[in-house]
């Protein structure tokens, strides 16, 4: 990935390369913290003309030193910062960074390195830079067939001596729209300044076929072309219907790990849906609803892309709010995916709300909690005549000790 580090300890430790520089010895840390010849550490897989590095100096022992890192294979030398990092300054003193980028007119070979502190050269390396490829364009995908809404990874690398420009735009009949690349610093290709990229999603109603994916220029020149295989799922396929469970109920977003199977929700009050996936259909955070007659309207479920979810199935959620007006009783809760290919229902049971009352047979009442009345009339009646049977008692063991006195 180009990343070159630079090390400076003061002592020789389990990290340290110890005496000429040569990558890749350590020495055996005695847990001594004598001050020794300081060290250089640095891995260089070969740059890029125009590739960025990041240099990094540790174990200095006070801070506004001035470091220089200078090559001929740096358009400049280059004076490093102070960073602070508490971790690593208890083990290895103060750190200084800079970030530095191998001249475009610098041609293969291997050029000298030197670190200088407070002027004085304290440890020399070697920069090892190789030719710069030409200008690539490259579209990635699954080679047995893209799925319908499933995303495509695009990228235009033209980190190439004499290329310029910054506008580029990638046209296919696979994609609902026009796709700019652009170039993300803080991504996986950082040290490529001239890597531009998107991930677009195909059209979720793409016919099975190949499609041609052309790169254009600022002035929309054609620059290249590649080619984008689709292929809808299909019976007999791992994800043609997937792993789908659910919908599954809940009250909080907290408890959707403790799921009832006879739910209970009151009328106007809040329910969580999930539903769990093994191998869902691409695009359906998208398009992946639940719908129910005691709903107010369909509930949009998204995909859980927190922590909780780690190494579970994908799970899918969202808060459904109950009409406030139902009658108790018994509401289905419908999930259709997979682009209608599976469609599961589950039931809720819903409390009326005050002034509402069931008028089916063998409905529940809202205030009983599941528990008929007559039943709740008997428990209290039952209560009561075993308080009058236990007062009664009482009495007679009162009368029995007055005749023994």
């Amino acid at each position: 990935m180009g990343w070159l580090r630079i090390t400076v300890a003061a002592t020789c430790g389990a990290m340290a390369v110890c005496g000429t520089g040569a990558p890749g010895v350590a020495a055996a840390d005695d847990g001594s913290h004598a001050k020794k010849k300081p060290q250089l550490m640095f891995q260089s897989t070969g740059e890029r003309p125009g590739q960025l590095v990041d240099l990094e100096v540790t174990g200095v022992r006070t801070r506004h030193e001035k470091i220089v890192v200078s090559s001929p294979a740096f358009s400049h030398p280059l004076r490093l910062a102070y960073h602070q990092d508490p971790m690593m300054e208890s083990a290895w003193g103060l750190s200084y960074r800079a970030r530095a980028a191998i001249a475009m007119k610098t041609g293969p070979g291997a050029y000298p390195l030197t670190v200088e502190i407070a002027g004085r050269v304290t440890e020399r390396g070697t920069v090892h830079v190789v030719a710069a490829p030409r200008p690539s364009f490259e579209v990635t995908g699954d080679l047995d067939g893209q799925r319908p809404g499933a995303p495509v990874g695009l990228s235009y690398d033209d980190l190439y001596p004499g290329e310029t420009g910054t506008s580029f735009t990638v046209r296919s009949k696979a994609f609902k729209a026009p796709v700019p690349l652009k170039h993300d610093e803080n991504g996986g290709y950082w040290h490529l300044p001239r890597m531009f990229e998107a991930a677009p999603d195909v059209r979720p109603d793409a016919k099975d076929g190949t499609y041609k994916v052309v790169l254009t220029g600022p002035k929309g020149q054609v620059i290249d072309e590649g080619r984008l295989k689709v292929r809808a799922s299909r019976p007999g396929d791992y994800d043609y219907t997937g792993k789908g469970r659910g919908p599954e109920f809940y009250r909080k977003r907290g408890d959707i790990e403790v799921s009832g199977r006879h739910f209970r929700v009151k009328a106007g009050g809040r329910m969580q849906v999930v539903w769990r996936d093994g191998s869902p259909d691409p695009g359906e955070e998208e398009r992946l609803t639940a719908t129910s007659p005691a709903f107010e309207g369909p509930v949009r479920l998204k995909r859980d892309d927190s922590k909780a979810g780690d190494g579970d199935d994908p799970r899918f959620y969202g808060s459904a709010r109950i009409r406030s007006d139902l009658d108790g009783g018994s509401y289905p809760v419908t999930v259709v995916s997979h682009h209608g290919r599976v469609k599961r229902s589950n039931g809720i049971v819903v409390t009326a709300a005050p002034g509402h009352h069931a008028d089916k047979p063998g409905q529940d009442d809202a205030g009983s909690g599941g528990i008929p009345p007559m039943a709740v009339i008997g428990a209290g009646a039952g209560t009561l005549a075993m308080g009058a049977a236990v007062i009664m008692l009482r009495r007679a063991r009162r009368a029995r000790a007055d005749d023994s006195r």
